[in-house]
């Protein structure tokens, strides 16, 4: 599988050959450097090892600063393997670029960290539709759970029951976006639909 590292920049939006205005979000994707090639021999199976981001070194432990040095390369934020990575032969220390890997009319897949909500109640966090009726004394319940136990037996309620808590903060994979165009020389993508996570977040997109 193959794919890159990038960071969120924004939603803007386009005019398609029909006329229709298009929602699309703008990513920065890599140039990414290749840290580690692993193999069937040395690892038992195929893989690249990309980074992305400069991350101070003083905020890196010695064994990643020399991990990095082994490939020739300065700390990196965020660090992703990518197995049967087919694009293109490379090896430690190499770049990939955005337009080596993607190209326009591409279907991928987005992964990211959605934005934190806050604690829910069940209508927003499940999609619950409430109680939905005001009348015959109803004036508080148009947002309620509802029953969530049983009687006597069995006398508890179930692990996984629907409730109010803490949403979003949680990995999120988007499928089938489509690559509307790409900026090789601003290491620019324009994927068509929204990508999970805030600006200036990091997302992985594959395909």
């Amino acid at each position: 599988m193959n794919g890159l590292i990038g960071k969120k920049i924004g939603m803007t939006s386009i005019f398609d050959a029909a006329g229709r205005n298009v929602a699309c979000t703008v990513v920065e994707l890599g140039p990414c450097v290749v840290t580690q090639v692993k193999t069937e021999e040395t690892d038992g199976y195929q893989a690249l090892q990309i980074g992305f981001g400069e991350a101070k070194e003083k905020n890196t432990t010695q064994a990643q600063i020399g991990h990095f040095d082994k490939a020739n390369t300065t700390p990196k934020k965020r660090v992703i393997e990518f197995r049967d990575f087919n694009a293109v032969e490379k090896a430690a220390g190499d770049t990939i670029t955005v337009d080596e890997v993607f190209a326009e009319g591409d279907t991928i897949n987005a992964i990211g960290l959605s934005k934190g909500k806050g604690f829910q109640g069940v209508v927003k966090r499940h999609g619950f539709a409430g109680v939905n009726d005001a009348t015959h004394g109803q004036h508080n319940r148009q947002r309620a759970p509802g029953s969530i136990g049983a009687a006597s037996y069995p006398a508890r309620v179930f692990k996984g029951m629907r409730m109010a808590g803490r949403d979003g903060g949680r990995r999120v994979k988007v499928k089938n976006l489509k690559v509307i165009k790409v900026f090789a020389e601003k290491n620019l993508l324009l994927v068509r639909g929204a990508i999970p996570g805030h600006k200036g977040a990091y997302v992985i997109l594959e395909k």
